[in-house]
């Protein structure tokens, strides 16, 4: 990361400056040689201005000077003849000048095993492959169709025969179980999406910070349901430290949450939160080719995060009464910029970013004895690092806060109970009117819990279905089946037949030629009495094993704790914060 840091300070200079190093007086002869007294002023200029020594910053220059021209004639040849220059990261015994860069020249429409035979062969190299951002490429596969682009940079990662066709298999093996876990999890959310509102009670209740029900359209409902359902797996997969599986569910769960309303979105943290998890990953998987979706995805975070909280959190005082436990989510943020900043060359920022996390981890760090103190009064680990952190560290407010949370649940609790056993009673009351339970509960979900509207909208669904029980009536008159049973024709189906064909006879017994004399009866809506549902096309079939499978699994990865997400160790911040810090020590100790 140090010299990617030099290089981009330096680059930072070149840029504000409008020096072209490809272009005279830097470079002459067509890019074959540079400007030697123009280059060693520029050295000379900028060593100082960097605290760095004239030969690193020349041999950056130079570095940087010399891959301008290589991907100027790249860029030239690839637009005429559609070859690419790629870099390739061979493994150090191959190469043969350690400062000397690697070059293959190739067309991206071919099988990466075309590739992987070219570099064997020219540099004596017998089993290995080929790695671009972290992924394999498949041998099968083309170039392009895996992500690779014009200078690209592709590391040649040497291993034995034995280990590679083993590491292919498990790579395929991994690739086919996050396709499957993923479709999975998909499933299973959609599915209760679809029950969502049909079953006695729904299956999300969506509110805002003060506990407020949302009203939401239905389309935008089923998305709100499977984003906040994929996240949760994410999240789950992120806690075992399995990112790439997490990073896979997480971008799903971004897809669906561009379809709920933007206005939607400002009244929950959900979506700010996802794009903060979804950089977290990118760090933990090293993925520094998705700097620029990162910057992006952070100032989401932050607007999102602004727009709910407050800019200064007041909202959040406002409604909850203190701030502390949101922090961690503050904290995540400021650190992930700090580490964009350093990558990017700007130091001063990483610097200050760094300052206000340091400051900022200290709150949040607490005291062990107290953690202690308050677990040994009966609250659970989870609640008192949460309760400390609302509280500042105050033990005595944690333990009044911890308190007051857990009444405020059970109350909550109750009035969901009560909501649970009201919903209940009022679809009793329908089904004794003679509805199928089904559709008792499908309609008073449309009818927001208003028993009287629920009664019209099944009565008005009830006579719908009885006008076209009476139309089918007619076209299927006692004279018409009796002409078709003078045929020999079953009177079932030739009811079945005259009903198909709008009560015309001669399509009729056609109809019942072609099939043999039989025909299936066709559904009917449901009517008063009837156990089939007619209002809820989710519910028109009872649920198979395989559907309560997967229900099951997934309901296992939603935390059964609203706040599992600000319930953070910062365990892997802390790390970082280190790791930062020793960074950033290096360039400091440059400027002294």
């Amino acid at each position: 990361m140090a010299e990617q840091n030099m290089e981009a300070k330096l680059k930072n200079l070149l840029k504000q400056e409008k020096i072209q190093l490809w272009n005279p007086p830097y470079t002459e002869d067509g890019g074959e040689q540079q400007g030697a007294q123009h280059m060693q002023e520029l050295v000379e200029r900028y060593a100082p201005l960097l605290c760095l020594s004239v030969s690193e910053v020349g041999g950056a220059l130079e570095s940087i000077r010399i891959q301008a021209v290589r991907r100027g004639k790249g860029n030239k040849t690839y637009r005429e003849t559609h070859v690419a220059t790629l870099e390739l990261l061979l493994p150090r015994e191959s190469r043969k000048d350690p400062k000397t860069k690697n070059y293959l020249e190739t067309r991206l429409d071919v099988s990466t095993q075309e590739v992987l035979d070219r570099i064997g062969k020219d540099f004596d190299l017998r089993f290995f492959k080929l790695i671009l951002n972290g992924k394999t490429l498949c041998p099968e596969r083309r170039l392009d169709e895996q992500g690779v682009k014009n200078h690209s940079k592709v590391m040649v990662l040497k291993v034995s025969d034995a280990e590679l066709k083993q590491q292919m298999r498990e790579e395929e093996q991994k690739k086919k179980e996050q396709s499957e876990s993923l479709q999975r999890t998909h499933k299973g959310f959609q599915i209760l999406s679809e029950r969502d509102g049909s079953e006695d009670t729904p299956f999300l209740e969506i509110a805002d910070q003060r506990g407020n029900p949302l009203k939401i359209p239905p389309t935008e409902r089923k998305a709100l349901i499977l984003a906040m359902g994929l996240h949760e797996k994410g999240r789950s997969l992120m806690k075992k430290k399995q990112y790439d599986s997490a990073l896979c569910h997480l971008l799903k769960a971004d897809q669906q949450f561009s379809v709920c309303d933007s206005s939607l979105l400002r009244c929950v943290d959900n979506f700010a939160v996802l794009q903060l998890d979804i950089v977290w990953c990118y760090r933990a998987l090293e993925a520094l080719s998705c700097l620029d979706d990162g910057r992006t995805r952070l100032q989401r975070a932050e607007d999102g995060f602004c727009q709910c909280y407050g800019q200064q959190r007041e909202r959040l005082l406002l409604i909850q009464g203190n701030t502390g436990r949101e922090e961690v989510l503050f904290l995540r943020l400021y650190l992930l910029q700090c580490l964009l900043f350093y990558i990017e060359g700007n130091d001063a920022q990483a610097q200050h970013q760094l300052t206000k996390v340091e400051s900022l981890f200290a709150r949040l760090c607490l005291d062990s004895d107290k953690m202690a103190q308050l677990m040994a009064l009966g609250f659970t680990e989870r609640e008192a690092r949460l309760g400390l952190r609302a509280c500042g560290g105050d033990l005595q407010e944690a333990a009044a806060h911890i308190t007051n949370r857990r009444q405020e649940r059970e109350e909550l609790k109750w009035q969901e109970r009560q909501k649970r056993r009201k919903r209940t009673e009022d679809i009793t009351v329908l089904t004794e009117l003679g509805f199928s339970r089904r559709d008792a509960a499908a309609a008073l979900h449309r009818a927001n819990g208003d028993v009287n509207r629920a009664c019209e909208i099944l009565q008005d669904a009830s006579q719908a279905a009885q006008a076209t029980n009476d139309n089918e009536a007619s076209t299927a008159s006692p004279e018409k089946v009796n002409q078709l049973q003078y045929l020999g024709f079953d009177r079932e189906a030739s009811e079945a037949a005259l009903r198909l064909t709008g009560g015309d006879v001669q399509s009729a017994a056609q109809l019942l030629l072609d099939n043999n004399g039989f025909l299936s009866p066709p559904s009917t809506s449901a009517s008063p009495n009837s156990e089939e549902p007619s209002t809820s096309s989710s519910s028109t079939s009872s649920p198979s094993k395989e559907d309560e499978q997967l229900v099951s699994e997934v309901l296992e990865d939603l935390s059964h704790h609203e706040d599992d997400y600000l319930d953070l160790t910062l365990e892997e911040e802390s790390d970082l914060i280190n790791t930062m810090k020793t960074y950033l020590n290096r360039v400091s100790t440059h400027t002294v």
